[in-house]
């Protein structure tokens, strides 16, 4: 299966399209984003799913923001951290269209050297993202955030899933990181501990608890 015929496919992509960047096309990936950067300034992250919840990195501040074109979708399979080749689960990208609420964090200059690094490892090991520097709004005014948006190109790239199929897929899937389901969950409380309506993560994640409840 090539990468174009991937898109919109309902179904994983063979075990074999899954390819893992070098470190150095990692490195240069991360080079090339940072290039269009001011040495010596703080930049931010921002955040649409675990890393609401689990940054992973120190950070001076964060910020409630907006991003304007892309919307957050359950458009990426997992077949190592929520999931298994057998058994894929989904994870979340910023795909085309809409706007996407999620939270922003400020790194520090002096910390971009290793925070970056580290951050490029847990998001950019398969290149299933295009790392962007996009214009937001923030509760405290605008700021230009570095944001993952998912590559359509990539084979792990599925769009076209119904509630039905992603509810189905979340609920089965588990993965180095944990279960597919505790995922979805902890971001949709996160965000609404921040106070963010998702309505369709609202949607997935009730429905998810119904069927929970009924299992047991």
């Amino acid at each position: 299966m090539t990468a174009n015929q991937s898109i919109n496919c309902k179904t994983p992509p063979a075990a074999d399209t899954f390819k893992r960047l070098t470190d150095e096309q990692r490195a240069a990936s991360l080079k090339a984003t940072l290039a269009s950067r001011q040495p010596g300034e703080d930049l931010w992250v921002f955040g649409y799913g675990s890393l609401i919840w689990n940054p992973g990195f120190d950070y001076v501040e964060k910020r409630l923001t907006s991003l304007r074109g892309y919307h957050r979708s359950l458009c990426l399979w997992s077949r190592i951290n929520r999931g298994t080749p057998e058994c894929p689960g989904l994870v979340f990208g910023l795909d085309r269209g809409g706007s996407c609420r999620g939270m922003a964090f400020r790194v520090p200059h002096a910390n971009i050297p290793l925070t970056f690094d580290a951050l490029w490892l847990r998001e950019m090991g398969t290149g299933a993202y295009h790392p962007r520097w996009i214009n937001a709004d923030s509760e405290q005014g605008p700021i230009t955030v570095l944001a993952f948006v998912i590559n359509r190109q990539g084979a792990a790239y599925v769009s076209g899933l119904s509630h039905d199929e992603q509810v189905r897929i979340v609920m089965d899937a588990h993965g180095t990181y944990g279960s597919c389901v505790d995922y979805v969950m902890q971001t949709a409380q996160a965000l609404l501990a921040e106070g963010v309506c998702d309505e369709r993560l609202g949607a997935l994640a009730n429905e998810i608890q119904q069927k929970q409840k009924k299992s047991n």
